[in-house]
């Protein structure tokens, strides 16, 4: 379903903190030009040309709003590290919180009929909920109308558990609306869908004496991470998973021997996931170029889902 306005076709995005890319994948499936991109890390920014052709710029503080195009859709998986569980969760008083207000300076002098926003759930309970109410305060005080809704990846046809929150601003005095998109529950994917049968996984693999096993949970194929084991206490990146369950949330920056994406068992193995795997249990075509090594991983596990995009964006119609 396409977006339409009483006059143009909305046809126009701009992708803040673009990361690799997973609104500009989305949106481009739908018909629309990127018109804008931003990035401040060099590597992500690298591989975003290199999949997209178009080179974004670099810190978004440091570029007047007349330089960014005018746009239709303003896109942003802000940053999520001042507000996660996994980090210090400090918010606003974080310089990364802060990017926030980029956006809404941005909104303020361009306008755009509709945004779509994603972060982490916790940033809807940070600071006995603080946080959220200045995020709505400042969107609606820029002329928007905002909603949010939190969905797991894993009840759309992803095989991951991820829990994010999508933020969808609408400009006051449109005719658009918004209407939280609903999962399939019985139609899933689980890990062993996406494993690649012709990969060298010897530098994945995961052979040690003190792994334990509970072997009757290993057949049960289910829409949630299935914990079948772990080894030495059991601790993050520790915990080894079924191949018949989603896979875990993957994470940029996680510790332990399954660092990143965490351990599963798969064809009598014990391992970690291939790069490609990885690519996959994000909703990413094998093809999308991320970085070698740890670094296409940490950026894999700071991107936004296309498929998720694409949803929120299918959910945003035009009531006239």
């Amino acid at each position: 379903m396409r977006i339409l306005r009483n006059e143009p076709v909305m046809h126009r995005f701009i992708d803040l903190f673009s990361g690799i890319g997973g609104f500009h994948v989305a949106l481009q499936q739908e018909g629309m030009d990127c018109v804008f991109a931003s990035e401040i890390d060099d590597a992500a920014a690298s591989v975003y040309q290199q999949n997209f052709g178009l080179k974004p710029c670099g810190d978004i503080c440091e570029v007047p709003v007349e330089n960014i195009p005018a746009h239709d859709i303003l896109c942003a998986g802000f940053p999520c590290q001042p507000f996660s569980r996994s980090g210090k969760k400090e918010g606003f008083s974080d310089s990364r919180g802060r990017l926030f207000y980029e956006i809404v300076r941005i909104a303020k002098h361009h306008k755009p009929p509709l945004m779509l926003l994603e972060n982490v759930q916790t940033i809807l309970t940070m600071d006995d909920g603080k946080v959220k109410r200045e995020i709505y305060k400042s969107l609606e005080n820029a002329g928007y109308h905002l909603k949010h809704c939190v969905l797991n990846s894993g009840h759309f046809g992803i095989p991951q558990k991820r829990e994010r929150v999508y933020f969808v601003a609408i400009r006051k005095n449109t005719s658009f609306s918004f209407t939280v998109p609903v999962g399939n529950v019985m139609l899933f994917k689980v890990v062993k869908d996406i494993v690649k049968r012709h990969i060298d996984t010897t530098n994945l693999t995961v052979t040690r004496d003190d792994i334990i096993f509970d072997r009757s949970k290993i057949q049960t194929r289910t829409r949630s991470p299935i914990r079948i084991g772990y080894l030495n206490k059991g601790g993050q990146g520790e915990r080894i998973y079924s191949s018949n369950g989603l896979a875990i949330t993957l994470a940029a920056n996680s510790g332990g021997v399954g660092h990143r994406t965490g351990l599963y068992y798969i064809d009598n193995e014990v391992r970690r996931l291939h790069i490609d795997e990885a690519k996959s249990v994000m909703g990413f075509k094998t093809t999308h170029i991320v970085s070698q090594g740890i670094a296409g991983y940490r950026q894999l596990g700071n991107a936004v889902i296309p498929e998720m995009v694409t949803r929120i964006y299918k959910s945003v119609v035009n009531d006239k």
